[in-house]
């Protein structure tokens, strides 16, 4: 689904058309994100992982297996712990992502 030129993105109501919310900022300075990459097939192997792991993260899948992690700063040294075994066990690569900018 895509957020269009105005910054709403389309919600589908009961009535079957789509009624447009505005979307809120998803990160802030609470939260670390992680960009991590894996083969197509290991998606739903490391959703469930954090699937699993209630509240370590979540995780949106950008296309394919190019995915974006986001944590609450309180458990970045976990998140990173999680992520450096699918590094090994997957061959995932992670990088992170920059904190955003304070308004």
């Amino acid at each position: 689904m895509r957020i269009n030129a105005a910054g709403w993105l389309p919600l589908w109501g009961k009535s079957g058309y789509a009624d447009a919310v505005p979307v809120a900022p998803l990160v802030d300075q609470d939260l670390v994100c992680r960009r991590v990459l894996v083969r197509d097939k290991d998606v739903v192997f490391v959703k469930g992982i954090f699937e699993a792991s209630e509240g370590l993260g979540a995780l949106f899948a950008e296309r394919g297996g190019e995915l974006i992690i986001s944590a609450p700063l309180s458990r970045e040294r976990e998140l990173d712990e999680v992520l450096a075994d699918l590094e090994i066990e997957l061959q995932a690569s992670v990088s992170r992502l920059p904190l955003p900018a304070v308004r």
